[in-house]
């Protein structure tokens, strides 16, 4: 099994191949939570030797002043032994490098593709894997060497632009902190202690480390430093040897160096005493020990963010929902059910379950009444009005008995009026329907993603409104034509009978034309147009009600669905192109829901192993 601290590299890994590393998110990152061992250190102070030391590879660039430009995340695995070292680096997805010196002019020119060829620093991190049976598992953050000075080539913001990458890793509560010092200098004046001191005031996460003690003045030792009298720290301080220059520049092999390496400690007659803590093989099983420890310590608060983490990402995948399938016949089906979601909550607001439908009801209610009132049946009705039509509906003929066709011309040009309260009625009720359509479509959720359906839907729904519009107009048109073309008999058999109240049958045209005559006659077609109107005003809204909202509830997308079945599959997924921002975000959702679930898995497992 490949322990806990093999299971954090790879899901450090999957984080920052994720994006999650450095994302700038309100909560923790599982990359932030995740226990990691950064490396600090003043330039020149034997961080790349160290590094190298733990690997037992050259694989670092070298060189005068500033070498380490960018971040450089290193994960140790450890493989069978007997098996060939080789490592990957993130951005060269599967390819394996097997020449090590390949490693460290990739690394070099990773660099540059970023700060070109400067002294420029970047915080974009270099992430390398290097697989070995000659290595513990480990994640370590190499970073740029903390400096005094700009040197030529640098802006004077270089010193602090690295002091402030560096403090933004050792920050981070489950950094542990590899303070690499020089053994030829004054602990008090290291730059790594420094910055460790203000981060880690009890010491707790520091692990102090000495180099270039063979290089230190005859007559002088770092037993004081070593010991922890001169600066203590909870964890002892480990002392190494690096390799010389010279042994560099001979290429002298890592396994040479490490048995020499532990030879001075073994005959080293004032380390002697700690040859056994001592080194850099002790240094990286150290190490290993104690990520494994503090990584044990923290898994509660890393199931803990784990487990929000999965809850987030499961509810806005739910919001963005569903991927958009391939076939077309689930995309067709796909589509319907978009339809039929809009279509819900279209009939929500007809049928009150949200707002919009109870305006319908204002334009039966008030709208028609006040336009039935305002018609101009008044001075269709006057005295002099009355007079005109009634003297030329017989053209030269006089009437004998009564003045029928005066009665009916009358009656023809008040109903005539109502046409317009008839047709604005089904006007007022389509300009709410459509509007109810538009509002529906913005808050059907599914289909916030499909901007080209949506456009479909409401191009087609509209459509459909005008169909039930012209429908509905013409059938209140009818009903009002159908008011004229057959009055009301028994409402005039009366007549006679009254008119007689005002003279004989009988008598002169002239006297028939008198002004009471004419008042009368006026009254009565006012009696026959107001029970009309009576009618009217209740049939009107049966008839828009009928045409248009009941037609829009059962058959507003019928025809759209007629069409779209006759779509071919290309057509299909025009109508479901989703923005690519919103695909891209459902993509990387879904990645990452995928790395915190297998990462639980992965952690309960190694768990329930123990």
């Amino acid at each position: 099994m490949e322990g806990v601290i093999g299971l954090v590299n790879r899901i450090q890994r999957a984080c920052t191949l994720l994006g999650d590393y450095g994302d700038d998110r309100s909560l923790p990152t599982l990359w932030d939570t995740l226990p990691t061992i950064v490396v600090l250190g003043g330039q020149s102070s034997g961080k790349s030797s160290v590094l190298e030391s733990i690997v037992g590879r050259d694989f670092l660039p070298r060189g005068s002043g500033i070498v380490t430009r960018r971040p450089l995340v290193l994960q140790l695995y450890k493989t069978e032994p007997g098996q060939e070292d080789y490592a990957q680096f993130l951005h060269t997805g599967n390819r394996k490098f097997i020449d090590f010196a390949m490693v460290r002019s990739e690394i070099q020119e990773e660099t540059d593709k970023v700060t070109g060829k400067t002294k420029q620093i970047s915080s974009l991190p270099i992430n390398l894997s290097i697989y070995s049976p000659n290595v513990v598992n480990l994640t370590l953050v190499d970073l740029p060497g903390l400096t005094k000075v700009a040197v030529e080539g640098q802006p004077e913001s270089i010193v602090q632009e690295i002091e402030d990458m560096v403090r933004s890793y050792a920050e981070k509560p489950n950094c542990i902190l590899l303070a690499i010092t020089p053994a030829n200098q004054d602990v008090a004046t290291s730059d790594a202690i420094k910055i460790a001191r203000e981060v880690d005031p009890t010491g707790e996460r520091t692990v102090g480390v000495l180099t270039k003690l063979d290089l230190m003045d005859k007559g002088t030792n770092a037993l004081d430093v070593l010991e922890g009298r001169s600066y203590r720290l909870q964890h002892p301080w480990v002392g190494i040897v690096n390799r010389s220059q010279a042994d560099i520049n001979r290429n002298v092999d890592m396994i040479v160096a490490r048995r020499k390496e532990r030879e001075f400690f073994a005959t080293s007659p004032e380390y002697g005493h700690l040859a056994s803590r001592m080194g850099s093989e002790y240094l990286a099983k150290l190490l290993s020990k104690h990520l494994e420890s503090v990584i044990k310590a923290r898994i509660p608060t890393i199931l803990s963010l784990i487990n929000r983490s999965i809850d987030e990402l499961e509810e806005e995948l739910s919001y963005l929902g569903r991927p958009v399938a391939i076939d077309a016949s689930a995309q067709l089906y796909a589509i319907l059910e978009l339809c039929r979601a809009f279509d819900r909550i279209f009939k929500e607001h007809l049928e009150g379950g949200r707002p919009g439908g109870d305006r319908i009801y204002w334009v039966f209610d008030n709208q028609l009444p006040a336009a039935l009132r305002k018609l101009p049946l008044d001075r269709h009705l006057s005295l002099q009005n009355v007079r005109k039509v009634v003297s030329e509906a017989d053209g030269y003929q006089p009437h004998l008995i009564a003045p029928e066709q005066g009665y009916r011309r009358l009656i023809d040009g008040a109903l005539n009026y109502f046409r317009g309260p008839a047709e604005a009625s089904a006007d007022a009720v389509h300009f709410i329907l459509k509007e109810l359509v538009g509002k529906s479509i913005g808050e059907t959720q599914e289909l916030s993603r499909f901007p080209t359906l949506r456009t479909e839907i409401a191009s087609a729904a509209n459509e459909a409104l005008e169909r039930f519009r012209d429908d509905s107009k013409k059938t209140v048109l009818r009903m009002v034509d159908m008011e004229s073309s057959y009055l009301t008999i028994d409402f005039f058999r009366k007549l006679p009978q009254e008119a007689d109240k005002g003279g004989s049958p009988t008598a002169s045209t002239a006297d028939r034309y008198t002004e009471g005559h004419l008042r009368r006659i006026g009254s009565t077609i006012s009696s026959y147009i107001g029970m009309v109107s009576d009618t009217l005003r209740n049939t009107i809204p049966k008839a828009v009600v009928y045409c248009q909202v009941r037609e829009a509830k059962h058959s507003l997308l019928d025809h759209f669905y007629t069409q779209l079945g006759k779509k071919e599959g290309k057509t299909l997924a025009r109508l479901l192109d989703e923005d690519p921002i919103l695909m891209e975000r459902r993509q990387k959702c879904s990645r990452r829901l995928e790395l915190y679930k297998s990462a639980r898995n992965e952690i309960d497992s190694a768990l329930w192993a123990k």
